[in-house]
């Protein structure tokens, strides 16, 4: 295969498949790429952005040219395609996917004769913001991509498709897919649980004046952000990796457990060591490449209340290109270091803002 001559499959083109599709047509620009979409305007988008040259009204024929298949719709439906999509392998292709489970679908490719073609896929990155409007080409860039080699998968296969996807500037990492269940049940899928139980838990225990509501802004609001992603994505991921999430969630319970007798006891020493190890623990992870929970890009800034200042600041961004994905004052700042958060889409942004802005001589604050 050329290299910079193939053809590319989609099956589904929202966040992932589309940010996939898209960082594929800048690295590759004269690849052939064609997706089917199973809402025809999310196609005809796609073909009048240059994202795809050709919209098929069905898995049939045309993905017999591919190189690569990428099966980006949710875990379940990816899973039933692959009856639909064996037809239409050839010789050499790479037949993957980007779900956030891998076991169902590596156990139905295996039971469908598929070991040879099928590499599970999944590029740890993302949004809370759905659908192919919200794609971005360089979002797995620097993200780890992790690959599951189906039993029967040939290495040199594997080692070509690893290669690919560090083309397109992420990282791959090759994983057996029993082990990238379990990490991501206790690294990405509980925490999402955790989020979304306890923001059910703040509704349900507010005051009748909604007090807690009105003072969640800030520190309660970022460490509950996940709890905003699809419901429809996350009923899937947790239903296909069920017995993972039961395993870390008991570990879980049990820990809380052990904290609620610690508070029972009044037990300082405990107390205290468990913020400790937690803090020392926390602050070794490595900071620079992405991780299953998407990375907020945001600085804090002081700022005196007076009229126009925020505008100002703004315009000091704007005049450098910068865009601002939200900004916003900090009405709770029991964890929070300034008045002013300014949130952008990635990191290149941050930096040249946080730079700026102490050139003109604002206190910033990275978080």
């Amino acid at each position: 295969m050329d290299s910079e001559h193939f053809t590319v499959g989609f099956v589904a083109l929202g966040l992932i498949g589309g940010s996939l599709a898209k960082a594929i047509r800048h690295r590759y620009p004269d690849a052939t790429i064609l997706a089917f979409t199973r809402r025809r305007e999310t196609a005809e988008r796609a073909l009048a952005e240059h994202i795809i040259d050709e919209a098929c009204d069905r898995i049939g024929e045309a993905f017999s040219r591919c190189d690569y298949i990428f099966l980006c719709a949710p875990v379940e439906v990816n899973i039933a395609c692959l009856e639909k999509i064996r037809l239409y392998l050839k010789p050499g292709c790479i037949l993957t996917d980007v779900g956030s489970t891998k076991t169902g679908i590596h156990q139905r490719a295996a039971a469908l004769g598929l070991d040879e073609y099928f590499i599970g896929g999944h590029p740890m990155a993302g949004s809370e913001k759905t659908g192919m409007e919200n794609s971005q080409w360089f979002l797995i860039e620097n993200a780890y991509y992790i690959i599951t080699p189906s039993k029967g998968t040939p290495k040199e296969k594997t080692a070509r498709y690893a290669s690919f996807v560090a083309s397109l500037k992420a990282l791959p990492l090759v994983l057996d897919y029993r082990e990238h269940d379990y990490i991501t049940a206790a690294v990405s899928h509980l925490p999402h649980i955790i989020a979304a139980a306890l923001v059910n838990l703040v509704h349900e225990k507010d005051t009748p004046a909604e007090t807690m509501k009105t003072v969640a802004a800030g520190g309660f609001k970022d460490i509950t952000r996940i709890a905003s992603s699809s419901p429809d994505m996350w009923e899937q991921i947790c239903t296909t990796n069920a017995e993972n999430i039961i395993s870390v969630l008991d570990a879980y319970t049990e820990s809380l457990r052990n904290v609620r007798a610690q508070l029972a006891a009044k037990d300082g020493p405990a107390i205290h060591q468990l913020f400790e190890d937690s803090g020392q623990y926390r602050n070794s992870f490595a900071d620079h490449s992405g991780g299953p929970l998407k990375k907020a890009y945001m600085l804090y800034c002081d700022m005196v209340d007076e009229a126009g200042g925020i505008a100002a600041l703004a315009t000091i961004l704007a005049s450098s290109g910068i865009s601002l994905r939200n900004i916003g004052i900090v009405n709770n700042r029991e964890f929070e270091e300034a008045v002013l958060r300014v949130e952008f889409y990635d990191e290149e942004s941050l930096k040249k803002s946080v730079a700026l802005l102490r050139k003109y001589r604002y206190t910033v604050y990275e978080r």
